[in-house]
């Protein structure tokens, strides 16, 4: 365990003893923390890999990261814009013919037959930014009962939660999602979660190749990303920790046995971009680093500067922003990142940009004070109980 600095040493107790209260208190079995900055790492494991484990949390425990899988997705689709394969500003109808010529409800809440043509076509750059014109609806609720949500869960599209797995290959999942109306007109509103896996059909057929593989030649081996993938070996799968979600309506802490370890030793159908990997914190760590160097890892540039400051500078605007819901949690939006456009509660500083992952991983960069910070656990719970905001306002002190 490398220290920071000697003047780091109070903060970085404060944050261990903070995060180990919580586990003491029986939030949440264990977690993994790192606080970086430069080549000074420091890695905290708190806990056990399970209520009621005597297994300890590890530096090489490995994590269902979800949705902190959209950053990696969106690096790999900046690559295949510098191959000369993709373009921000092209439509998407010339790998995804099936998007053509879309129509746009009438009204969120109305039948799926009352529609009005497009505007103009999705872009690239609306799947990075989420304003492809689908994707998860905020008001009155996340996904109410609309004709739209329903036909989407009808068709197994997956819109929401990461599992259960859709059992769709990714042209089959793109043929039924077409058959669907957008909700609003492409560029005009931030939705969650769909941009990112309709951008893991297009970045494969980009590549020519399965998603899968591309990430990993691309991304993950140059990176030394060795513990991560959208599957992992039987021996791998025994670092998987359990998951916990606490049901709402009994209150209770619940185990979530969708996502077992036997699920990821199997390549997954449809590699999700937007959800579907798993890695450590000390993988993360490398991926992250890379962004905060603005492209490249030990000498090497992997991708241009250009794209990385793409990738973490907000492109939303205002009223954007004002209607991205609690998920979004008025935050700017770079390329499948959250970006801080002004002094937040974290931090007074602007541009700290990251995203987190809802099984309880959680990551930022701030290149203000040249920080990493990431935290994981695997209890949902922690997104929302203060458990990460804590962690990040003690991170960017210590």
């Amino acid at each position: 365990m490398t220290l920071i600095d000697s003047k780091s040493q109070a903060g970085l107790g404060r944050l261990h003893d903070a995060m180990a209260a919580r586990v003491a208190k029986g939030e949440l079995p264990g977690m993994v923390t790192l606080v970086a900055r430069g080549e000074d790492v420091h890695v905290d494991t708190i806990g056990t890999v399970a209520f009621g484990s005597s297994e300890p949390m590890r530096r090489d425990t490995i994590f269902r990261i979800t949705s902190m899988t959209k950053p990696i997705l969106a690096l790999a689709t900046m690559l295949l814009i510098e191959d000369g394969t993709l373009a921000l500003d092209e439509s998407v109808d010339r790998l995804l013919p099936e998007l053509a010529d879309r129509k746009v409800l009438r009204h969120i809440d109305g039948p799926l037959d009352e529609t009005v043509p497009a505007r103009r076509p999705i872009t690239v750059d609306d799947l990075l930014t989420f304003r492809m014109g689908h994707g998860l609806i905020m008001e009155p609720t996340f996904d109410p009962p609309f004709p739209i949500v329903l036909a989407a869960r009808d068709l197994q599209l997956v819109m929401g939660p990461p599992d259960p797995r859709t059992p769709l290959s990714p042209d089959e999942w793109m043929k039924r999602f077409a058959t669907l109306p957008l909700m609003y007109q492409p560029g005009e509103r931030w939705q969650y979660n769909t941009g990112s896996l309709v951008l893991s059909v297009l970045a494969a057929r980009a590549a020519r190749q399965p998603l899968a593989d591309f990430v990993r030649a691309r991304i993950f081996e140059p990176l030394g990303m060795k513990d991560t993938g959208f599957s992992i070996s039987a021996e791998q799968s025994r670092r998987l920790p359990s998951n916990y979600m606490t049901d709402f309506q009994t209150g209770k802490m619940e185990l979530q046995t969708a996502s077992g370890p036997a699920v990821w030793t199997t390549p997954p159908t449809f590699p999700s971009g937007a959800a579907g990997l798993v890695s450590t914190i000390d993988d993360y760590l490398a991926f992250a680093r890379l962004l905060l160097s603005e492209g490249t890892h030990k000498g090497k540039r992997l991708v241009a500067e250009r794209s990385v400051r793409l990738m973490t500078t907000n492109h939303l605007t205002p009223e954007q922003m004002a209607t991205g819901g609690p998920i979004l949690g008025g935050q700017g939006w770079g390329f499948l990142i959250a970006v801080a456009t002004a002094p937040e509660e974290v931090s007074s500083v602007p541009g700290r940009y990251g995203w987190n992952g809802g099984y309880g991983t959680y990551w930022f960069n701030d290149p203000t004070r040249g920080l990493v910070a990431i935290a994981m656990t695997q209890v949902s719970d922690a997104l929302f109980n203060g458990t990460m905001t804590e962690f990040a306002k003690l991170a960017v002190n210590s």
